[in-house]
């Protein structure tokens, strides 16, 4: 299977673009091989040490050289509904790893914070930087050196990509990530976001309000709507990370469990002792970005994406750019339409066809290239199935060759549109990106005069005081990185969908994040630069025309051009937003963390 021009000519380009520090990825990679595992030479003090809580026959296994010892990277906590269910994930994974002779220890664990929890709140100021500490606590995890390989427990927002950026730092090992799952459907996200709606309108009391969301996200198991969280897991498919038809099978289901325990096996299988070593460093390559990026643009998934698959490019010595995205949209027809990008959730995506069907499509269609390397073996047509237990015995069986639900999951011969769901924007504002998929045609293109917040709490306020009553670009600010730590201001999302269905043209422009949950209204987000390094965002004015065309994927001042770029950039105070939650513990992030458009990662 060829994979299309346009597609050999993105990866050729990251190919080329990285020489050197791809290759020098690799020479560490090998480095790291070589020297092996630690066991070998640790001190006795040192040994003791690492199995003194095990059983006997654990220590007289890991006291040895030949037996293979699984490490178990962790962020199980009860608060995540994703994540509760990781709960006896370790008791399982042993359990199937002294069924091959082997063992596995948890090597850490680390953080996992709830984007939902934290929306519109101190907290949130955290949340792009719990990436950076999760690759870091990964590292620590592993820097015991003990291990032949790992296997890695993360489901939602920040959490994946960076148990990912700190797998890839130890990319010598082999990987293999086991999801959970997502909850099985509660109330139609279409009717939860009509009751927000209704909320900010003071149609209904937070009584109504709470009822509604709680029988939304009402079980253990990840959110149902296409987020982040389970864009992960689709990435992790898709890149071949995990193991065929596991990413949305709801938890505390026998085949979850066999999946599980497969995983574990699976992992074992790949490592530097055995005849198919396998380390995430060789999966993780440029046709593998490519690959995600690809099924990212053909589901409408996560915008937080367009910042994460740079930075865990760059973790593999890959170097990504928004053009990179840009194109690769261009190229790739949209195939799913999954809340916010439809009704649907996740669990009727599975029924569908789910990630079988899809992969099966842009496979065939030559969207995807198929000579990669996966933890299920060479080539990804292995993931042209889906994942079944048959009188208790784990099989995997061809994919659907037609959608059981084409108004959620079709086929490349007939898309939803012949473009992905997300766009990157510039102009003589900057570069940003936008989320099209769940925007209607008719809302795609904004002109407007801007409004002007220093926050999202001004926007809101404006609302509630009846003072937003025409056309307008909501400009929000004073978000980025380095100012704030790029906070989600999904908040804003009833107040502005309320506006645009009073019949005004609405949109936002920010150097925040608006989350995978992206809706109706666009919205032109991580603009870059963004307005604390005097970015033209910081010299927008009230009154300001303003077009946005998500079509031709422009983002302009309309105006006089030279006059603009001769104001005197906005400035503001944001030492008070430094503190309390945490947020004075940040200040070296903020110091440190790079633009959008390169992963605002704090590694570069």
């Amino acid at each position: 299977m060829s994979v299309r021009q346009a597609i050999q000519d993105v990866t050729n380009r990251i190919a080329a673009r990285s020489r050197d520090s791809r290759r020098d990825y690799l020479a560490r990679l090998e480095a790291a091989r070589e020297a092996g595992v630690n066991r070998a030479v640790l001190s006795c003090g040192n040994l003791a040490h690492a199995f003194a809580a095990c059983s006997p026959a654990e220590k007289a296994q890991l006291a040895g050289t030949k037996s293979l010892n699984l490490g178990i990277v962790t962020s199980y906590n009860d608060m995540l509904s994703a994540h509760q269910p990781y709960q006896f994930y370790p008791d399982i994974i042993k359990e199937a790893a002294r069924s091959i002779g082997a063992t596995a220890q948890v090597a850490g664990g680390v953080p996992a914070m709830c984007d939902g929890v934290t929306q519109g709140q101190p907290g949130m100021d955290l949340s792009l930087f719990s990436r950076d500490v999760i690759a870091m606590s990964t590292a620590i995890a592993l820097s015991h050196n003990m291990f032949d390989a790992a296997v890695y427990l993360g489901i939602c927002d920040k959490i994946v990509p960076g148990l990912l950026i700190g797998a890839l730092t130890f990319g010598h090992l082999p990987a293999v990530f086991v999801p959970a799952g997502p909850m099985p459907s509660g109330l139609p996200n279409d009717e939860k976001s009509k009751v927000r709606q209704l909320y900010m309108e003071g149609k209904v009391g937070r009584a109504e309000l709470l009822e509604a969301e709680s029988k939304s996200y009402h079980s253990a198991g990840t959110c149902t709507f296409y987020g982040t969280a389970n864009s992960n897991q689709m990435l992790m498919e898709i890149m071949g990370l995990h193991l065929p038809g596991a990413s949305f099978v709801n938890p505390g289901t026998p085949l979850r469990d066999a999946l599980t325990r497969e995983a574990t096996v699976r992992a074992l299988s790949l490592t530097a002792q055995g005849n198919h070593y396998t380390p995430v460093g060789h999966v993780i390559d440029e046709k593998a970005i490519v690959n995600g990026l690809v099924g990212l643009h053909a589901t409408g998934g996560s915008t937080n994406h367009t910042m994460h698959l740079i930075a865990i490019a760059a973790a593999a010595g890959l170097q990504v750019t928004w053009d990179d995205m840009s194109d690769l949209s261009d190229a790739t027809p949209l195939l799913a339409r999954v809340y916010p990008n439809g009704v649907a959730d996740v669990n009727h995506f599975h029924a569908a066809g789910g990630m079988g069907f899809l992969i099966q499509e842009l496979l065939e269609s030559g969207h995807l290239h198929e000579d990669v390397k996966t933890v299920w073996g060479e080539g990804l047509s292995g993931y042209k199935v889906e994942a079944k237990l048959i009188e208790d015995k784990l099989t995997f069986e061809p994919a659907p060759k037609e959608s059981a639900l084409p108004k959620v999951l079709t086929s490349t011969r007939t898309p939803f549109q012949t473009s992905g769901g997300l766009k990157l924007l510039s102009g003589n504002l900057g570069r940003s990106v936008i989320k099209v998929s769940a925007v209607k045609p008719e809302h795609r293109v904004v002109e407007a005069p801007a409004r002007v917040f220093h926050g999202q709490e001004g926007l809101q306020a404006a609302f509630k005081a009846g003072e937003l009553t025409g056309d307008m670009i909501a400009v929000v600010r004073f978000s980025g990185p380095r100012a704030l730590g790029m906070p989600e201001l999904h908040k804003l999302t009833p107040s502005l969908g309320i506006l645009q269905d009073r019949g005004f043209k609405v949109a936002l422009l920010t150097d925040g994040r608006m989350s995978g949950a992206s809706g109706k209204v666009p919205a032109a987000i991580h603009m870059t630069p963004e307005a604390i390094d005097g970015g033209p965002i910081s010299k927008i004015r009230d009154g300001d025309m303003i077009r946005l065309d998500a079509n031709e994927g422009t983002l302009t001042f309309l105006g006089d051009e030279r006059e603009f770029l001769s104001r005197t950039p906005a400035t503001e105070d944001l030492r008070p937003q430094h503190y309390g939650m945490g947020r004075e513990l940040f200040a070296g992030f903020r110091s440190l963390v790079g633009v959008a458009d390169r992963g605002a990662s704090v590694f570069q």
